[in-house]
């Protein structure tokens, strides 16, 4: 049987509300106290228990403890923006082949949600070079990834949208910027060869020039979705219905594979395109 392991001091955990299916994220400390709105919750209560075990609030209420899932941490990041949903962020992952190792640029690293999830997925061996215009969205972004013990994987840094990038010969780029098509040169001239770049726009006028500065850069493969998520409610009197409400459409989503074809490269460094 495997070792449990138990919850410790320094370790962030989910706390979730048995009845009203709420949840909060925190990090454990010495004599440390969660206010909810059933009881304080005492950290010192909740080390050295096991994920999935049962505390109790001030008042008696039941919540359950684990260890936070990414899709927990993305969700609970302190926002400065709006963030990629998980829905969205599982199709972009797919569109950029993410793995292992790889060496990622990030355009537009606003609150960080979906900058842990890249992290997460690449591994130690892996680099996320973020960038962003807003000194005060990288430090907001900086705490969150901290809080999610994945520091060590992520550079950060300012950058504005049509300049070069520092990083050569990346495994994908994602960009999240209000005028994305500014930065595909930039982004051809990064990625290696029949690698992706992937892009989230909210408006229909800014997929259409996305798409077609995509075409004329040296990208193909392209491909637009929305996805539309829809919870469904299980009870066992009433039946199985959808809820009333659900998270529609949040982004247009662009993917695309990078040419290998000859063209002026963005800065004067650049190795440009290879004789073929």
């Amino acid at each position: 049987m495997q070792q449990l392991r138990k919850l410790d001091y320094g370790e962030s955990v989910l706390v979730w509300d048995e009845e009203r299916k709420k949840s909060f994220l925190f990090v454990l400390k010495p004599a440390g106290e969660l206010g909810t709105h059933k009881g304080k919750i005492l950290h010192d209560e909740i080390v050295g228990k096991v994920e999935g075990s049962l505390i109790l609030s001030s008042t008696g209420a039941r919540f359950r403890v684990f260890r936070p899932f990414v899709t927990d941490q993305m969700m609970k990041v302190q926002r400065k923006t709006q963030i990629i949903y998980p829905k969205d962020a599982a199709w972009l992952v797919l569109a950029l082949n993410i793995k292992p190792g790889m060496k990622i640029i990030e355009i537009g690293t606003g609150s960080g949600a979906f900058t842990i999830l890249l992290a997460q997925l690449i591994g130690p061996d892996g680099k996320v070079y973020t960038f962003d215009r807003r000194e005060d969205f990288l430090k907001n972004a900086k705490e969150n990834i901290k809080r999610a013990g994945l520091e060590d994987r992520v550079v950060f840094d300012l950058l504005n949208a049509g300049d070069p990038f520092p990083v050569k010969d990346v495994d994908a780029v994602f960009l999240d910027l209000p005028e994305p098509w500014i930065a595909i040169p930039a982004a051809w001239d990064a990625l290696a060869p029949g690698k992706a770049i992937a892009i989230i726009v909210p408006t229909a006028e800014q997929l259409k020039k996305s798409v077609e500065t995509l075409k004329e850069e040296g990208f193909a493969v392209i491909d637009t979705v929305e996805i539309l998520e829809r919870r469904i409610l299980v009870r066992k009197k009433e039946g199985v219905r959808p809820f009333e409400k659900m998270v529609g459409f949040t982004g247009y989503l662009i993917s695309g594979r990078k040419l290998m074809k000859c063209r002026k490269p963005v800065s004067s460094n650049s190795s440009g395109c290879p004789s073929l």
